[in-house]
């Protein structure tokens, strides 16, 4: 039996969670995660419409009594969103909560007489892995440097693009790689478990962090660990994340966010609807977002509100190319939603372990070929390994594979591909003394002559000056 990688990520984020009960959707598919027995309406009368219309229907709802259905808004809450029970969360398995089922079905007769959606899942917004990794980190020895490498141009307060990073925050030795000593920012939350070995996305933060520093060098990076330590966060509590990292310091011109999640909806995030309406209004922010590693053409978001026309000139998706930068890699999601590519696998870049070598083992397993059809050595299958979550999904288990991580890593996803645009981006602002991020955006692309192939598509793709393509090895089909 081949590793369950969705289900291995599953227990990872609810072990994240305490206290809350967690499903996989739509139905019984697992192509998103998402809390049992609570829906998300937005504040005022749409939350009491959404109320009542349950309530009226509670009978169907198992374990729940018409008392039992209410609201529960946020302390805080700027996303204007409120929590609404209308289950009880022990009620079923990960396979699916009736309740939410039904209380998003008594809702679309109301729905029908609205002109937008007034009830949603409150979904797990996760980095960029969709609850499925491109890979886990593979120690590189110091002495390869990173790739790409760190370009030539220097730093300069004065003229630093501004550039914040949401996700999980910086390695306590961070500084101790030369090309991020001047980052700032929060530090990563626990990095390693009781007996010190590295927490799985332990350094998710800081390895994309020290890819915009090495693409672009002069750049303020400030990275927040807005993130939990599996890289996941409820959307009930995801746009109020956002406004306060983008409040702290004031709003960046580029943001650079590797996290997401697809909802089964093309109407995006009901939770990030308020946050997303405020980009929208800041001409000189732009967002990068990931596209997600599902290997999917459903859309990911935040990255595809890159396709709809009021806020496509705020956000811009990407996707990601494998090693040798001609084809999309295998996990990368895709359509006409992802507007740009760049290299997103076998990128080498700091980690962790500058300072004292840090121990790491291995959660998911390699598999024996490519789970999403290639016959490249992708990453699926190469470099090989045991992780420690086999023998739950398997019949047989043995032990898992560990590492010394002493400085840098080879990682991949759409998740690093995304700090590379960015970096490009405040590369393109500071040669031409573009103040605008959103235009220097449009004249990047304009003036770009790459592109490559993804699911027989032709797609612009952006590859950094100091990025070097790794060759391919092509796998022969099995006889």
């Amino acid at each position: 039996m081949a590793p369950q990688r969705f289900q291995e990520q599953f227990d990872h984020i609810q072990r994240s969670m305490p206290g809350v009960e967690l499903a996989t959707g739509p139905d019984d598919a697992a192509e998103f995660i998402y809390e049992k027995g609570v829906v998300l309406a937005r504040d005022g009368e749409e939350a009491r419409l959404v109320e009542d219309t349950v309530r009226a229907h509670f009978t169907t709802f198992a374990g729940l009594t018409a008392d039992e259905v209410r609201r529960d808004s946020p302390e805080t809450n700027r996303s204007g969103i409120t929590r609404i029970r209308v289950g009880d969360p022990g009620q079923g398995d990960r396979r699916g909560d009736r309740a939410v089922a039904g209380a998003l079905r008594a809702l679309r007769e109301a729905e029908g007489n609205a002109r937008r959606r007034l009830v949603s899942r409150n979904h797990v917004v996760h980095i960029a892995v969709n609850a499925c990794p491109g890979d886990e980190p593979v120690p590189v020895a110091y002495s390869a440097g990173p790739n790409p490498t760190v370009a030539e141009s220097g730093y300069d307060a004065d003229s630093a693009v501004g550039v914040l990073v949401i996700d999980t925050g910086l390695m306590n030795d961070y500084a101790s790689y030369p090309a991020m000593a001047h980052v700032q920012g929060d530090t990563q939350i626990d990095e390693c478990d009781a007996n010190g070995v590295l927490r799985q996305y332990a350094g998710h933060g800081t390895f994309i962090s020290g890819l915009v520093a090495a693409v672009a060098p002069n750049t303020n990076i400030v990275s927040r660990n807005t993130l939990n330590d599996a890289g996941a966060i409820l959307e009930s509590e995801f746009g109020d994340k956002l406004f306060e990292a983008v409040e702290r310091d004031g709003w960046p011109p580029l943001i650079s966010l590797s996290a997401g999640t697809s909802n089964g909806s093309t109407e995006g995030l009901l939770g990030l609807t308020a946050f997303m309406e405020a980009l929208r209004e800041q001409p000189r922010t732009l967002l990068v977002a990931a596209a997600g590693n599902n290997a999917s053409a459903t859309p990911f978001w935040p990255a595809a509100y890159a396709d709809k026309p009021e806020y496509a000139q705020s956000v811009i998706s990407v996707g990601a190319l494998r090693s040798d930068g001609e084809f999309g890699a295998c996990f990368s999601n895709h359509g006409p939603w992802v507007r740009v590519y760049a290299p997103g696998e076998r990128l080498t870049g700091a980690l962790t372990g500058f300072q004292t070598p840090v121990p790491y083992t291995y959660h998911h397993s390699t598999y024996d070929s490519c789970r999403h059809g290639f016959t490249y050595a992708c990453t699926c299958q190469d470099p090989q390994h045991l992780g420690l979550l086999t023998g739950e999904y398997e019949t047989t288990s043995g032990t898992p594979d560990q590492v010394q991580f002493e400085g840098f890593a080879q990682w991949s996803g759409t998740s690093f591909a995304t700090p590379l645009v960015v970096a490009m981006i405040a590369a393109h602002m500071t040669a031409h003394k573009e103040t605008d991020p959103r235009a220097a955006r449009q004249q990047l692309l304009a003036a770009n002559t790459e592109f490559a192939e993804v699911r027989g598509a032709v797609v612009p793709a952006l590859i950094p000056p100091t990025w070097s393509p790794v060759p391919v090895v092509n796998i022969p089909p099995a006889v």
